[in-house]
Formats: structure tokens, sequence, C-alpha cells
């Protein structure tokens, strides 16, 4: 008979199963099966420089509060690796427990409230209320407030698994609807967690923070409106968005950069700067480009063009629409219909705005017979596409309906598509480079589970964009089941100044058109073979680039990119012949100039164009009309000193010629 043991002040006849821990270090302990993690912590002191938010067990994330049982398989040793903040793991569970106890502020302040969902998102969380009304910005103190109270009580996250019918009816009896909905879209078999701290319960997979108390430092940002499950003919829920972190200081700093983005925002650059607008008279998600943005957009589209010619590509250029019937034949019409707009009957026939420009530029290669000698083909195209947004995503230039794309389709034999990577690469790196990028993360991503062609073409294509990057010394990343459903595809997301990540360039392999279009080439045998299609957009959209552009920099252009570039500021009226003569000299030299010739200080007229970010300020007094000198200042208040006509128009045109950024 064995011996009794006390265990958690309860007498228990036979031991709990004990199992080895291996720590990180490589040392080994015996634990019970069911001890929970931070008392395992708490008995073997790990040397790490910082506590973790959870820990991995058998590469199973669980929260500290979890058992070591919890894991989702056992091994002989149990395998033990820490969770840190700065891991994305980390963080998501660090912000998802923080989304916790901001639902639990808001029920106790607002007891009638419906709960939704709170997720954490990249930099912090959110959660969805129904309220019944917009949060004002007091109620926004308010919760705040009872938040910091709640993380000081140190309520445990506790979790409790519940069959999916006393899930119901647990939150029925609630009255919280929303839950309700989300646990019956769940299947029967399906057991159901919930999470305790203190005197509120949620519906949560987990993990979560030890308790209440390890969420540190918090911040509620904005309120704003969202459908339930994004959908407009649900109800308008209320959402409010937070951040978290586990010190003060790097929450400062944080809210510090926060605050540096809305410095950058393009939406409030494009207005201050005169760049573009978005007009509701002319329709949500329609950019107006004004004379400064057009300019702007002139000289990257001119660059665009003047490198496509070097690099071998052949310009076309296509409708704003189609046929129907050619949207069905490219398979748009099933696979892209509800990014598509309504139909227009013209003569009895339907015809279709251009959400990509894909089958135009096949419609050009099947104009001819083609020869395996006269691959491969490469049309590009700035082509103005149409592609129907719900409102609610719509974000001034990020986020259009009507935009143009530096598209281009490569049309190449199966030995081809590796060479033409590696030189869409060369372009892409060199593109991106003078616009001021060279950063960036990219990704591969293989087979999806639905998709077409061959696996042997598959994994020729797929091995070719591998092979391409490795060539040019790359670094990438697998993402796995991310490719589109007719071929695999890089990926390349530029960072900015910020280090935030912008999806723009995208290299993808297509068998699925060619074969649709019944695309055919003569080759070297005199029989028909099927041509491989590269889609290729190096920016993206013009759009989207360039209100990248306009954050990246702030507004401050680099100077060939700047719409104005000098602003010419006399004194006083007597320097008036002067500055024509200088800005006369200026212009002819190819140089975008203005002059200020209004009855104001210097002081003024310096700090406007400052606001206004022109690169460069040329200021005339009496002195510089006597001495055929300029006193020239840059954007930055650096006075780059006194210099005559010819010296300066070399300097900046040097500067223009560099691209300099």
């Amino acid at each position: 008979m064995p011996f009794p043991f006390i265990m958690a002040g309860k007498i228990i006849m036979t031991p709990p199963k004990s199992v080895t821990v291996r720590f990180p270090d490589g040392t080994e302990h015996r634990f019970a099966k069911d001890t929970v993690l931070s008392e395992m912590l708490t008995r073997t002191k790990p040397p790490w420089k910082e506590p973790p938010v959870a820990l991995k067990v058998n590469g199973t994330v669980l929260g500290l509060g979890q058992p070591l049982s919890d894991a989702a398989s056992e091994t002989d040793p149990f395998v033990i690796e820490p969770v840190f903040f700065a891991s994305p793991e980390g963080q998501e569970i660090y912000r998802h427990s923080s989304a916790h106890i901001m639902a639990q502020a808001v029920k106790e302040l607002f007891p009638s409230v419906k709960l939704a969902i709170g997720p954490p998102i990249e930099d912090g969380f959110y959660y969805d209320f129904d309220l019944g009304r917009p949060f004002t910005p007091e109620d926004i103190e308010k919760i705040e407030r009872r938040m910091k109270e709640i993380a000081a009580a140190h309520y445990v996250f506790e979790r409790k698994a519940l069959s999916k019918q006393n899930a119901i009816r647990f939150f029925e009896e609630k009255g919280e609807t929303y839950k309700v909905e989300l646990i019956r879209d769940l299947p029967e078999d399906e057991v159901i967690t919930v999470y305790e701290q203190g005197p509120f319960t949620d519906l949560c997979r987990g993990p979560h923070v030890l308790s209440t108390r390890h969420v540190a430092a918090f911040k509620l940002l904005t309120a704003a409106g969202a459908y339930w499950r994004g959908d407009e003919r649900n109800p308008m829920l209320q959402r409010i968005y937070g951040t978290s972190f586990p010190t003060q200081e790097a929450l400062d700093a944080h809210l510090k950069r926060l605050e540096e983005i809305k410095r950058r925002d393009h939406r409030r650059l494009g207005k201050d700067l005169d760049l573009y607008n978005v007009m509701d008279e002319i329709g949500p998600g329609l950019v107006i480009w004004h004379p400064n943005g057009a300019l702007i957009r002139k000289l990257i589209e001119d660059f665009w063009r003047e490198q496509h010619l070097l690099h071998g590509y052949d310009f076309v250029y296509s409708p704003h629409i189609a046929r129907l019937d050619l949207w069905k034949r490219s398979g748009h019409l099933d696979f892209y219909r509800e990014n598509m707009y309504t139909p227009m009957s013209i003569d009895g026939i339907d015809y279709e705005l251009k959400p990509m420009n894909c089958p135009f530029h096949i419609m050009v290669y099947k104009s001819h017979l083609r020869s395996y000698r006269d691959l491969p083909l490469r049309y590009a195209e700035l082509g103005t596409v149409y592609r129907y947004e719900r409102s609610g995503v719509l974000h001034g230039l990020l986020r259009v309906r009507g935009f143009t794309q530096d598209d281009a389709h490569l049309f190449c034999r199966p030995d081809q598509i590796e060479q033409e990577i590696l030189k869409v690469l060369d372009l892409t790196v060199f593109t991106l480079k003078t616009f001021g990028f060279d950063d960036y993360e990219i990704y591969v991503s293989t087979r999806p589970e639905k998709s077409v062609g061959s696996m042997e073409n598959w994994e020729h294509a797929t091995a070719a964009l591998e092979s391409a990057l490795k060539t040019k010394g790359m670094a990438y990343r697998i993402d796995p089941g991310e490719g589109v459903f007719y071929g695999p595809k890089i990926d390349l997301k530029i960072k900015d100044v910020l280090g935030r990540s912008w999806q723009c360039t995208t290299v993808q392999v297509d068998f699925n058109l060619p074969d649709r279009f019944n695309l055919s080439y003569i080759g070297e045998d005199g029989k028909e073979h099927q041509p491989i299609m590269i889609h290729r957009a190096l920016m993206g959209s013009i759009e989207r680039f360039f209100g990248v552009l306009i954050e990246h920099y702030a507004g401050a252009f680099p100077l060939w990119l700047a719409p104005v570039q000098v602003k010419v500021m006399p004194i006083t009226d007597q320097q008036h012949a002067y500055a024509d003569e200088v800005a006369g000299e200026l212009t002819r030299s190819g140089l975008r100039v203005e002059t200020d010739r209004r009855n104001e200080k210097i002081g003024l007229k310096i700090r406007e164009a400052e606001k206004a970010k022109t690169p460069y300020m040329v200021i005339l007094g009496a002195r510089e009309v006597q001495r055929r000198k300029l006193s020239v200042r840059k954007r930055s208040g650096d006075n780059v000193g006194e210099l005559d006509i010819p010296s300066f128009i070399e300097r900046l045109n040097n500067e223009v010629v560099k691209k300099s950024v």
C-alpha cells in the first residue's frame, strides 16, 4: 500500500506522475506533471535576464499559470524554452492579456455593454464593444484609470475548460450574444476555454500572462466604429485601440514613435503640401492629383519608363474597360468578383472596368505567332485599374479604389524563368535604392492547398525563385501555402525610416493564364509549347508608393523629386530685378524655381519655405546684388554660405543627377 503524502493541503494516496524537464542551459529537474509553470520557475530560478511572458513546453506555448501537463505532446525529457516579450508570441500574449483587462474595465464601468472580440494586433490590441453609442474621451480616461486598478489588484488569469453546450449556457445567462454566436460557429466536439481574472470571465483560447499585475504599462489610444465581423450588414460596434509594454520607458518610447508617425501621416502632409486630394464630390478612394503631387508623380514615372527601356521592356497601353467575356475567360469573374464593379451595358454587350492589366498584355502576345527565338517578351504599362474596396478600409493613398500599377508581364520559356527573375531582382533593388529604400524583407510563397498546374511546374518555378534569390545573396523566408492559386511568388516588403514594413514588389509565376488563353510559341523542335507568364510590379502602385514616400521623407523629398527645388527670396523691392535674373538662370539650367516677391519680412518667407519643405532657399539682399552672389540656405536651417550662380547650379545639378537621398 503506498504511503500517503500531502500536496496543496490535501492527503493524496497516489503520488502524481513526475517527469524530467530540460531547460535551455541543459540542466534537468524532476517535477510532478501537474506542476504549474510559475511554481517550477520559482523553484529553479533560471538565470534569464528578464522574466518570461510564457514558456514553450515541447513546442506548445503555455501561460505561466498552466501546468506542464497542458503541453500538446509528451517527450522525455520535457523541453522548456522561455517566451520573452521581444518575441512575436510574447507580444501577442502580453497584449491579449491587456485586452482582457480593458474588457473587464469597460464591463465594470458600463454593465449593460456587450463584449465582442479583443485580439492583439501589431504594436497593440483592441476590443469591440456594443455600447449603443460612441465612447467619449472622458469614457476612455475612466476606462484607463480602472484598468490601472485592475492591474494592481493582481488578479490571476485562470484557464477553465467547458463543453460547447455549457459555454453557450454560461454566456447566454450573461447576455453576451456575440460570444454565444462565436461559440455556436465552433465544431460540436470543440472544448471551449474561458479565462477568469477575479470577477471577470471571457471566452478565450489563451494563453495569458500569470496575472493582471504583470501588465505593467499601457495606454488607450483611440476609439472608432467597427462592424461586427467586418460586415457592414452587421451591427456597428465601438472599438477601443490600446498598446502595452513591460516598462513605462518602453511605452513612452513607443508613444513618441506614434507621434512621429502622426507627424509623417501622408494624409496630413498631402494637404499641407498641396499634393493630392480625395473628395466626396468625386467619390471615396478616387485620387485627384494637384500640381505639386502630379509633378512628383511625373518624375517617378519618367524614371520608371527610362529604366524599363534600358532593361529591355516594351511599353503597351490598354483600355480602362473590356467585354465581360474577357474577365470570364481570365478567371477574374470567378476568383475576384467581390472586388470588381457592376458591369455596364454598351450596345447590348456587358463591359467591365478593369481590375487587372494582365488579360490585355496577353492579347498583345496573342496578336502574332511567336517563336522560341522571340522569347522572352517583356510588356510594361503604368496601367490604371479599378477595384472595389469597402469604405471602412479606404486610407488616403494607401488603400484606394482607382490606382495605377507599375505593371509588367514577362512571357518566357521554362528554361528562362530563373534568368528573368534575376533581371527583375536587379531592377527592383536599383529602383528601390534610388528612392531611398535599401532595407527590406523577402518572402517566397509556396503552393496553396487550392492551385492549378502540375506539381512539376510548381516545383520548377519555386526552385527558380529561390535559386535567383540565393544567386543574388538575398536572404528570404518561406511563406508556406501563401502562393496565389496559379503559381509561387516573391513578395518584397520595404522598411521605411521608422522601421515600418510596406508591401511593394511582387513577382508571380503563372501557369494558369497561358493555359486559359491557349498561349503558345513554336519551339526549336518545330512544335507548339506553352510559355510561362511572370507578373511583376516593382512599386506596387504609384498611389501607394507615393504615400509611402511622403511618410518616409516626412514630405521633405530629395532634391530630384521636390516639386519646387529652389525658392528665390529678395529681401526688399530693390532686389527684384536681380531675383528675376537669378531665377531665370536657374530655370534655364533645368531647375524648378519659384520667386517670392511678396512685401513680407524675410524671416516669414524663410519659415514658409521651410514649412513647404523646399530644399534650397536663395536669399538676396543689397550685399548679394552688389557682389553678384547668392546667400544659400537649406530647409534644415543650415547655411550653405555665399556662392556664385554657376557654382550653385553645378552643385544642385550634380545632386539631381546622382538622385541623392
